[in-house]
């Protein structure tokens, strides 16, 4: 998790540094609805690369917005929800669809 003194001063900047590529908005968007397998992520999200959703689980793992729980079966289940922290992105995922759809009506 980066220190306060890593992350950039303007509060844009910050939120931008943490979930500011498409992978990690769509990867939130699906854990808002419920927690997923790595399987189930991978198929909600058409075009993410193993590879890819995997570095951006670790990425938002160590910010602290997404939980990893590991289920000693075998094989291996894991489980990823967000934290609390990984749903106050609610409110910011709900503005950025509005804002979608009223772009959608507007062309």
């Amino acid at each position: 998790m980066l220190t306060k003194d890593e992350l950039p001063e303007c509060p844009v900047a910050t939120t931008v540094q943490l979930i500011g590529n498409k992978w990690k908005l769509l990867i939130i968007r699906n854990l808002l609805d419920r927690p997923q397998r790595f399987t189930e992520l991978k198929n909600g999200v058409p075009g993410i690369s193993q590879k890819v959703l995997t570095d951006n689980l670790r990425a938002m793992e160590s910010d602290g917005i997404v939980s990893r729980e590991v289920f000693a079966e075998v094989p291996p289940r894991v489980i990823y929800s967000l934290t609390d922290i990984g749903q106050s992105l609610l409110p910011i995922i709900d503005a950025m669809a509005d804002w979608g759809n009223s772009y959608k009506r507007c062309i």
